[in-house]
């Protein structure tokens, strides 16, 4: 870590507030947001809501796995929390926010089915995506396998599961979620189903957005574009660790069905920008064109490490989410970026500008956009989730764990520091 210190500090001398940032945000996960448990697992906070995300504590930890190549003691703790993020999945794969043991707490009392494991019980495709991400760069970066262990296999299969039964979600879900006297964006239509959706086409159906909120058509394509993407990787631990063929071939063939549904039915034609991939679809013709700063988004398509059949559809995309087409990209006196329906109009995600860095083509706008969220701050030289496009000390969530990282990640890219994949 003080290697890392040091070197974006040289990288960095000419704008300080970076480096200052960049440590605050560095040190400030394993300070604060990690726990370890008496079982060896252990439990990350996502920061200001006293719970662990599926999401979140994958991305909140994703800087850590370079300092795990030469740290085992960092590989140990990564481990943990893989272990930790398999316990939940094996208790409610459909689940995307755990407590640390049995005791009831929770963000509401929704129709569904809880326990008392559960914070809340949102189903988002990308919750099952991202600790298989996690497992998987552990291996990678340093060479452990010992994350794969009995707790790993049987999640597997439940996500295999749950991924196939939502392929065709209106004959064979049991899911079901309502929250009562809230937003239409915290609950689910048509008695806790959601919106129609056409079966059998391939993609997997997602409930609720990696924002957390419910999706307007229930094909979520940046969320199936990572499912593609860590079935791969599930693929290829079954048949390089686990020696499963049986779950190496379900893997290959869910990931290619969901991959044609995407090529199929994700992608649509629009005035301006030509074919590009839609944010939402429903498989019977209907598109919802938009980028959300939560990641998978359309913007990070290339940083989760998708590739469609045609690689202009995909520079059509960006071309169009990064500007006012799409109708969560704001302009303002601080910063010009995307946002999200989940925070105030006008105000724009950190997690977005730092995800443009890293899937920027030049130095230079990666420079610029580590430059741009820095200056952005509102003082507390700390990432938030939103601030106004017009005056960034006005801000939502004071601690914010995931974007941390993600400003972390990119100056660390930037100085020459990335993530083996």
């Amino acid at each position: 870590m003080e290697n890392i210190l040091d070197k974006v500090k040289t990288v960095f001398q000419d704008t300080p507030q970076v480096y200052e940032i960049f440590e605050n945000c560095f040190t400030s996960t394993l300070d604060r947001a990690v726990r370890l448990l008496d079982d060896g697992t252990a439990y990350v906070v996502t920061g200001d809501i006293p719970a662990m995300w599926l999401r979140d504590s994958a991305a909140q930890l994703r800087p850590y796995l370079i300092l795990a190549k030469e740290d085992p003691g960092i590989a140990d703790l990564l481990v943990a929390v893989s272990r930790r993020q398999f316990r939940y999945v094996c208790i409610d794969p459909y689940a995307n926010a755990f407590n640390p043991e049995a005791n009831g707490n929770c963000w509401e009392k929704d129709e569904t089915e809880m326990n008392d494991w559960l914070w809340e019980r949102k189903y988002e495709v990308d919750s099952l995506c991202y600790p298989i991400q996690l497992t998987y760069l552990i291996w990678k970066n340093t060479g452990r396998t010992d994350q794969f262990d009995a707790y790993f296999r049987e999640g597997a299969g439940k996500i295999l599961q749950v991924f196939r039964t939502e392929q065709r979600h209106e004959e064979q879900s049991p899911y079901r979620f309502i929250r009562r006297n809230t937003y239409y964006t915290d609950t689910l239509s048509r008695d806790g189903k959601g919106a129609l959706v056409k079966s059998g086409i391939g993609m997997t159906w997602s409930g609720f957005r990696p924002s957390d909120d419910a999706c307007t058509y229930g094909y979520l394509i940046p969320s199936n574009m990572f499912a593609v993407v860590v079935l791969g990787y599930l693929r290829e631990i079954a048949e390089q660790i686990l020696k499963d063929a049986a779950l190496a071939g379900e893997a290959a063939k869910l990931r290619e069905e969901i991959y044609e549904g995407i090529e199929t039915y994700g992608i649509t034609r629009t005035e301006g920008y030509g074919d590009v991939y839609a944010y939402e679809a429903d498989g019977y013709g209907q598109f919802h064109l938009m980028d959300d700063a939560n990641v998978p988004s359309l913007l990070s398509m290339d940083y989760l490490g998708y590739q469609g059949k045609d690689r202009k559809v995909a520079k059509n995309t960006r071309a169009m989410i990064l500007s006012e087409a799409n109708p969560y990209y704001y302009k303002g006196k601080k910063a010009a970026g995307i946002g999200s329906p989940h925070t105030p109009v006008g105000y724009i995600w950190h997690i977005a500008l730092c995800m443009q860095g890293l899937t920027a083509e030049t130095m230079e706008e990666k420079r610029a956009m580590i430059e741009l969220a820095a200056s952005t701050d509102g003082g507390k030289r700390l990432m938030h989730e939103g601030f106004c496009a017009e005056d960034d000390t006005k801000y939502t969530r004071e601690w914010f764990s995931w974007a941390n990282s993600m400003f972390v990640e990119l100056v660390m890219e930037y100085c020459g520091y990335r993530v083996e994949r």
